[in-house]
């Protein structure tokens, strides 16, 4: 919230869309992290391994999301592999709903594949969960 006044204020974001909307879309893109973290921790046998997978999902999933390029512009392969992060699908969420104004029946394309990548990272962490005794 803080980032999005700033922008507002200082920047001049132009805000065409609802915020209640953005916040709800991009509460389910945080949950997609947080469950690919829980994945990490479960398959990891230490810190320094959970570290590691963490980065090597890290960068593909900004340079491959539009960010720094754009999308259309990358090679199909990349634009296939792209489709897979949920930081791709966000991105097109905010730009959705703050410069474009899109509502909720705009942007649903975009919610399922992070609502799916989401449930198959879950999935992937109850399956590989061990309890140890420590």
């Amino acid at each position: 919230m803080l980032i999005l006044v700033i922008s507002a204020a200082v920047f001049h974001l132009p805000i065409r869309g609802s915020v209640v909307l953005l916040l709800l879309a991009l509460g389910l893109f945080v949950a997609s992290n947080l469950a690919l973290g829980l994945t990490f921790s479960t398959i990891s046998t230490n810190q320094m391994q959970a570290q590691q997978l963490a980065q090597f999902t890290l960068m593909p999933s900004f340079m491959l999301s539009g960010f720094m390029f754009p999308f259309r512009g990358m090679p199909a392969w990349a634009q296939w592999i792209g489709e897979i992060f949920p930081t791709t699908h966000a991105i097109r969420i905010v730009r959705g709903v703050l410069l474009k104004g899109d509502g909720a029946g705009a942007i649903a394309p975009e919610l399922w594949p992070i609502a799916l990548f989401t449930l198959i990272v879950i999935g992937a962490a109850v399956w590989s969960y061990r309890e140890t005794l420590d």
